[in-house]
Order: structure tokens, then sequence, then C-alpha cells
């Protein structure tokens, strides 16, 4: 069944976050967490990074939510040989003009898909960070500013399987949430058998709004009321990930930014025009996790996601 659009205003950000929600679960089945990131990423402005075991659903979420945003998609397969040309595009001669022109790339799109993000070398990896963090790409020593606003969910394949090339620390920092969809229920597992879900549902889906609106959603949710000692629990947050042992690198200061951020959006998921401390616990695993390097871990988000859950018991919350 199809969502009826829905009309933005200041004031209705919160709507629009519980529409887009409810329309990416009637896609993606099982997975409420990931779903739940997906929006608060949406809402907060920032790039999302999927990773999970091949068949899990990961494309199909960023399918599901360009189409709920209203927002063409624009895909970047991963893969060995791919360029960083192929990403950012190429400026070529018009001798018509008799000068060089911009060959737009990829990357100049509301919402760009980087499939199998991990599968590309560095060098090719690399052509996104001035994208994700400047909103523009230099190309022959022009800058181009990318429409807004400009969203990049990455899905990768754990690092352990073969032909993966681990995202370097710089670039993971770039990215305000990473989650994993994991393996649907039985219950769900057997709806999507029936088609009561992914593909099938995914080519019925309407809009929920339209890309003027996902803006207007981003700056209402940058408005939500966020208390000082709130902002001083996610600056201890981040700033405990630095001291703790087995930590060889923890949450930068962009972290705690995109920690505030997150919750300001899950707040509006929530049903809230302010902060609580709800909030920055219900984000800090998929906002923290991917960003720590750890001595013991495998290069996968789970054994940050460990320090965050010990860390979120040990750092006193303030009272609401």
């Amino acid at each position: 069944m199809a969502s009826t659009p829905v009309a933005l205003g200041p004031e209705t950000a919160m709507a629009f976050g519980q529409a887009l929600l409810d329309n990416l679960g009637r896609v993606v089945c099982g997975t409420h967490g990931a779903l739940t990131a997906a929006v608060v990423a949406a809402l907060a402005g920032g790039h999302l990074l999927l990773e999970d075991v091949p068949g899990v659903g990961k494309t199909v979420l960023a399918q599901a939510l360009a189409r709920s945003l209203g927002a063409e998609l624009s895909r970047i397969q991963g893969h060995p040989d791919l360029l960083p040309s192929d990403v950012t595009g190429v400026s070529v001669y018009s001798p018509s003009r008799e000068s060089w022109e911009l060959r737009p790339g990829p990357v100049f799109a509301h919402l760009v898909l980087a499939d199998e993000v991990n599968r590309t070398p560095p060098r090719t990896q690399a052509a996104l960070l001035e994208s994700m963090e400047e909103q523009q790409v230099t190309v022959d020593g022009t800058s181009w500013p990318l429409p807004q606003p400009h969203m990049v969910v990455a899905t990768q394949n754990p690092v352990s399987q073969r032909g993966t090339f681990p995202l370097v620390e710089s670039q993971l920092d770039r990215f305000a949430l990473a989650t994993s969809l994991g393996y649907p229920d039985r219950d769900a597992e057997v709806r999507l058998l029936l088609r009561e879900g992914g593909r099938a549902a995914l080519a019925g889906l309407a809009a929920v709004g339209d890309v003027a609106g996902w803006q207007e959603a981003q700056e209402a949710t940058s408005e939500v009321a966020v208390a000082p000692a709130l902002a001083d629990y996610a600056v201890e947050l981040c700033r405990a990930t630095r001291q703790t042992a087995g930590v060889r690198l923890g949450a930068s200061p962009r972290a705690a930014i995109w920690l505030i951020r997150s919750a300001q959006a899950h707040a509006v998921v929530s049903g809230r025009h302010y902060v609580a401390p709800g909030d920055v616990q219900a984000v800090a695993g998929a906002c923290l996790s991917h960003r720590l390097v750890c001595e013991d871990g495998d290069g996968s988000i789970s054994a940050g996601a460990a320090v965050v859950a010990d860390l979120l018991e040990r750092v006193p919350a303030p009272r609401p």
C-alpha cells in the first residue's frame, strides 16, 4: 500500500520522520534499528554506512530511502577497477565552445548509493572524502558544489570477506552513522518469500515528500533544543573512548558533533522538540562504533560497539 505524501513545514518534521520510517518498514522487514538509523541520518544531514553480509537488504534499503524522499538515486558500483574519475566526473574539451567542461560523475546527486564501497581500492575510496565533508568536488583545480541536500549511503561487506579493501579511519569518520541490518527473524523472512516486502514492495512505494521538503525537515531538526548538560554528556562519551584501554583511536570532535545532531534527529523521530539523555544513548552505538580502532578488533564495527555499550554503562548520564 503506497504512502500519502506529507505536506512539510517547520512544525511537521516529526510527521515527516515517522512517515519515512513507516515507508521503509514496508520494504525492509524485521530490522527496526537499521531503519531508524537511516531515518536519523536523513534528518540529521549525515551519511550512512551499512555493513553486513550479502543478501540482507542493504541495497534495497538505500533504494527505498531514495524513493521515500522523492530523490533521484545515483549509484556507484564498487569493484577493483573503479577509478576516482568514475566517481567525481571528468573534464572534457568542447570544440564548439573552445573550453573544458565538466562531465559530472555519479556523486552529483542528492542521494548517492556507494554499493560495496570496500571493494574499491583506497585511491578511489578517497574520491569521496571531499564530497562527503565539504559538499563539493574538485576536478582539474576547479571546485563544483554538490546539490543540496546531499547524502551518501554506502554498503560494505565484512572485512573478513575476500576482495575487500578496509576503509581508512578518515573515511569512516565522515559517516555520521554506521549500522548492520542482520538477518530477519523467521516471520519476517517468510513474509519476504510471500512478496510482502523487499523488491516486490519497493516497486509500489510512493514518496512521503520531495527534496525541498527533505531539506526543510533537516533545517527543522537542527532547531531541536539541546541542553548544555547533554552537550557535555556527548563530549564525555567521546573523550572516554580516547582513554579506554584497548582502543588505539578514539572518537573525534567530529564524532561529538554528529552524536548531538543524530540525537536531535532521534528526538524528532520520537515525537519530541527537545533532546533527552535517551536520544544520545540510542544513537551512540551507531554514531561512535565505526570510528573506534580497537587493538583486538577485526576491523568491523562490532568491536567498537562493545566499547560504546560499556561506556554507556559507566559514564553517568544527566538527569532528565
